[in-house]
């Protein structure tokens, strides 16, 4: 599949060829993936974050937020909490928190390895060298770090790099591979001047990074942003900006499972939001294999809202776990049990 017939897919309409894309993604999902489903125990460890991206409620110069980070005792727990629901992986998620320093968080994996069997995810922004290999000696088995969007003018446009530090998180990100992480990524679907070729050349760069797992998901900007108050970043012309749609977002799962077929693609919260009835259940039969009930305490959900009506916002950690567990056995799937490692690394391996 070249950049032409990604560009064909994302842009028709014709019903009859959407659910023959859906049919072609769940079959390449099925026949590489098997039926399981694997939950990843989401924990949102901290709502700090240095950077102002133009989107994200939780960016810098967001004054009106309460800001938090969870103590490790508080982030062990929930960790244990995920082992009591068989999980087997958990995800520590927070902005590009400073606060949060090599010695914290490597003294953390080291405690969640020691009491626990649980494959450990970082989601933590651009961090150093040192810091990367330090937490993967630690134990952290995986990195996760979008690049949002191929098109760097773009991204330059609405990711405010720090002073005196520049961005490239495509290089970072081979680096990671590098480390020995298993890398994930991903982008957002309809910023203001994104254009079907633009998420073309995403797609096809999900491929060329050989990634292990690949989350996308809808453009929507906080309304204490930049991007959510003005018109600070206009679309591209008519006909060729790509809409933040729930159908828009299927088609990038679909296309990404034809183009990765062994990498873990999550049915995302942000599926949720647009649709909270089936937008998971939708998202698993049109190519994704991975869900994540939220681990974060409560007390905390509400305060990392990067983008506005999150869904699940006023659940627990076990309301999330009965919820995906139901919504996974209503489709005719099974739940995944242990890590559910990236098969494209095992591939490499064997």
């Amino acid at each position: 599949m070249n950049k032409e017939e990604i560009v064909a897919w994302l842009r028709t309409t014709d019903v009859e060829k959407q659910e023959e894309l859906w049919k072609m993604a769940d079959e390449v999902r099925r026949r590489n993936l098997g039926d399981d489903v694997h939950l990843r125990g989401l924990i949102e460890i901290s709502n700090s974050c240095a950077r102002n991206c133009w989107y994200c409620g939780i960016r810098a110069d967001n004054a009106e937020l309460e800001r938090y980070r969870m103590p490790a005792d508080e982030i062990l727990a929930s960790a244990l909490e995920a082992v009591s629901y068989e999980y087997g992986t958990i995800v520590l998620q927070a902005g590009e928190d400073y606060g949060i320093t090599l010695e914290w968080m490597e003294k953390l994996i080291r405690r969640i390895k020691s009491e626990t069997d649980l494959a450990v995810t970082l989601s933590l922004g651009e961090r150093s060298e040192a810091e990367l290999a330090a937490w993967r000696k630690a134990g952290a088995d995986r990195y996760l770090m979008r690049f949002e969007t191929s098109n760097s003018e773009l991204y330059e446009k609405i990711h405010p790099p720090l002073p005196g530090k520049g961005s490239d998180r495509i290089q970072l990100l081979k680096r990671l591979r590098e480390i020995g992480y298993e890398i994930g990524s991903g982008v957002m679907i309809g910023i203001p001047g994104q254009t079907y070729e633009d998420l073309a050349n995403d797609i096809e760069l999900f491929r060329t990074l050989d990634l292990d797992m690949i989350g996308v998901g809808p453009f929507i900007a906080h309304s204490g942003t930049p991007l959510g108050s003005a018109d600070v970043c206009p679309n591209a012309p008519e006909g060729i900006q790509v809409p933040n749609t729930e159908e828009m977002t299927y088609k990038v799962i679909a296309l990404t499972r034809l183009a990765c077929p062994l990498a873990n693609i999550p049915s995302t919260t942000a599926l949720a939001t647009l649709n909270i009835k089936t937008g998971r259940e939708l998202g698993l039969a049109r190519g994704a294999n991975i869900v994540m009930p939220n681990m974060t305490p409560r007390r905390y959900r509400a305060m990392y809202e990067i983008y506005p009506a999150k869904a699940c916002i006023d659940e627990t950690a076990a309301d999330c776990r009965a919820c995906m567990r139901g919504r996974i056995l209503t489709t005719g799937r099974s739940i995944g049990s242990g890590r559910g490692d990236s098969r494209n690394k095992k591939d490499k391996v064997a």
